[in-house]
């Protein structure tokens, strides 16, 4: 609970710098998770879209599956963007989101060990690994919390 939430979960404006903004964040702190969790998903549907759509899938199955000495790699091509391409949009609703997410995670967790060589910044030649980093917690977060509100895993009534 932070400083400015009072028990009951509402904004307490009397410890805001600025308490006009209390009904702003009352109104939009049910929502911040699900916002949270549709972008994590959202921002990997292009990637995958790439690796499937694109033309990228040999590439990744040539020099990020193959160094990694997996076999048959452009089936692991394949499903990484099927993952990142229909697993993001899945996560993005919050359908199926606690595999998706665990899955995910395994992904980032290779995806940052494997950038730890090129330095922290992700603009740096070859990426860094801050940015896999922040995605891989976000990822392992979302798994331990689940799909939360507004998502269909809670339409459905069912937290897989």
């Amino acid at each position: 609970m932070s400083i400015a939430e009072s028990r009951e979960g509402q904004i307490d404006s009397r410890r805001l710098i600025f308490p006009g903004l209390a009904a702003l964040y009352d109104a939009v702190a049910p929502y911040s998770y699900a916002i949270i969790r549709f972008i994590a998903g959202a921002v990997l549907i292009y990637h995958g879209y790439g690796k499937l759509f694109g033309g990228a899938i040999q590439g990744v199955a040539d020099h990020v599956v193959t160094p990694l000495g997996l076999p048959l790699p452009l089936a692991w091509a394949y499903f990484l963007g099927i993952l990142e391409f229909f697993g993001g949009a899945a996560l993005a609703v919050g359908f199926l989101t606690r595999p998706i997410a665990l899955m995910l995670t395994v992904e980032f967790l290779i995806i940052t060990f494997w950038h730890l060589p090129n330095g922290y910044s992700f603009s740096s030649p070859r990426g860094g690994f801050e940015y896999p980093l922040v995605l891989l917690v976000i990822y392992a977060a979302i798994f331990f919390r689940g799909a939360g509100r507004a998502s269909i895993d809670r339409m459905l009534g069912k937290e897989f």
